[in-house]
């Protein structure tokens, strides 16, 4: 965890040991929200004030060295689309969500400058870098995106695009619903089973029609299919739903709350 001018949020030691990108998960703290979007809500989506959520973005921007017409967003839909940014899409979804970017839930670029974001409460936000070919990427992961393998395929569209190597990408699992606390039933576990072979190493069976399901486990296990290192897959360990003083959460506060963000720009040399 870090603090500055309040703002409590969270890096990859990882990360910040490259020297080349500016990155967040951030909290709940340090905003200018009120109500059920105490304070630091950065979701232009959920109902909140839209002018104290762009002056939550302008803090958090301005935390990372960037301003809000530098940050891209994108309409996040549960799905497993992926958008490869380029300079053309600076300032996407920074003011209104109207201008967001469509329907992709993963964010690639090889663009300095472009701080890619994604929000959440619950779900699950995932940072990649590759610091060979200096690219980066950030995913949003729910149910949805995780059974359909979201994760992988951004860093295969990364190892394709960019001639990336997955022995050389590391990825950063920030803090979301853990296992202790995301029962799932069957609706949940026909397209796991379906698409993971080992799928019960990823549940805990808690009834007859209910399990509980590890997002983080799921994500990192698809990772490790195509070729990723264990040791360059780093997980927060911070579950949302037991920390939702520190947290938005989505399940624990019944629908009703804000966003964090996961934020990632490649610095400007």
């Amino acid at each position: 965890m870090q603090e500055q001018d309040g703002i409590k949020y969270y890096i990859i030691e990882e990360f910040r040991q490259t020297g080349l990108v500016k990155h967040a998960f951030t909290t709940r703290i340090g905003g200018v929200s009120s109500g059920d979007y105490v304070s630091l809500n950065l979701g232009l989506h959920v109902g909140d004030n839209e002018e104290d959520v762009l002056e939550n973005r302008k803090r958090i921007c301005k935390l990372l060295g960037s301003n809000n017409e530098e940050l891209v967003a994108t309409k996040q839909m549960h799905n497993d689309r992926i958008k490869i940014v380029t300079q053309d899409d600076k300032g996407r979804g920074a003011l209104t969500y109207h201008s967001a970017l469509d329907n992709f839930d993963a964010l690639l670029t090889d663009q300095p400058g472009i701080l890619l974001t994604s929000y959440y409460a619950d779900c699950t936000p995932i940072l990649i870098l590759d610091p060979k070919q200096k690219v980066i990427g950030l995913v949003h992961a729910g149910w949805k995106g995780t059974v359909k393998k979201i994760t992988q395929q951004a860093v295969l569209k990364m190892i394709d695009s960019y001639g990336s190597k997955a022995e050389e990408i590391l990825v950063g699992v920030g803090p979301t619903i853990g296992s202790c606390c995301y029962e799932v039933d069957q609706q949940v576990i026909t397209p796991l089973a379906n698409n993971f072979a080992d799928w019960k190493q990823l549940v805990e069976k808690t009834g007859t029609t209910n399990w509980k399901l590890d997002l983080v486990l799921a994500n990192k296990v698809q990772l490790e299919e195509i070729g990723l290192q264990e040791k360059n897959i780093i997980n927060s360990e911070l579950c949302t739903c037991c920390k939702s003083a520190l947290f938005f959460s989505h399940r624990k506060e019944g629908g009703k709350t804000g966003r964090m963000a996961s934020l990632i720009k490649l610095k400007v040399d």
